[in-house]
């Protein structure tokens, strides 16, 4: 994520401006750096900030941290918020439910796998990095049992769509994935997915072609283009049925 990346080497140390935290790059290749602090995320809290969109021409805002979080969202982890989820109020959520929708929760963590582009020419050879995952057993009863019902099953980002794809091909309710969906493969548990906008080379925009098809997708990203609607964090959405 760093750059200019070429220019960083081994031993070099990352000075955060307006602050006294140093990092100290251990492995260039591994991404692995080393802090001058214990419990550095405190540190880091209050000296980052929120990635907002280009096309937004200001600085990020205390309420930033708080719209750029799902309101669902309760364990730290992930290197970026899952996008889709942000679409979501507490008051949409209650009226969803008052209309008879259920919701159940599912976490992964979000990795450096979102954005690492897509560079094999054939990319089935592609290696997507781990993503830590945990679904609860009660979770997935639930969803077992909305499939056996032929109640559709919605999933809200790619990151659930990814999580219980995943559950859904080992049978572990907890672990790692390294699941890299694309044109050709099949959706055991997704019925309907909720999405954002992806960029292109990203095996996001690769999951949503498999799950839309090439042509159907072809046509929302034309329009999407066309009507200048916004990808990244605090883009606009689809759902894809």
């Amino acid at each position: 994520m760093m750059r200019p990346c070429r220019k960083i080497k081994d031993g070099d140390e990352i000075v955060f401006k307006g602050s006294d935290v140093v990092a100290t790059v251990v492995s260039k290749e591994e991404r692995l750096v080393r802090f001058n602090h214990a419990n550095v995320t405190r540190h880091l809290e209050t000296i980052g900030h929120i990635p907002l969109p280009p096309y937004i021409k200001r600085s990020d805002t205390p309420q930033d941290r708080e719209y750029y979080q799902t309101v669902y969202a309760r364990h730290a982890g992930s290197v970026a918020a899952p996008t889709a989820g942000l679409h979501f109020t507490d008051e949409l959520i209650a009226q969803l439910k008052g209309q008879g929708h259920t919701f159940a929760q599912v976490m992964l963590h979000v990795n450096y796998a979102t954005f690492k582009p897509v560079e094999e020419e054939r990319i089935e050879e592609h290696q997507m990095h781990a993503e830590e995952y945990s679904v609860s057993a009660k979770t997935w009863k639930q969803v077992a049992q909305a499939r056996k019902a032929g109640t559709m099953i919605v999933a809200v980002g790619t990151t659930s769509c990814r999580t219980i794809e995943s559950v859904a091909r080992t049978t572990k309710l907890k672990g790692k994935t390294e699941l890299f969906l694309y044109p050709g493969c099949d959706f055991m548990m997704t019925d309907v997915l909720i999405t954002n906008f992806h960029l292109p080379r990203s095996s996001l925009l690769m999951l949503v072609y498999a799950f839309g098809g090439a042509a159907l997708m072809k046509k929302a990203y034309q329009t999407a283009i066309k009507e200048k609607y916004r990808f990244y964090s605090y883009g606009d959405g689809m759902i894809i049925k």
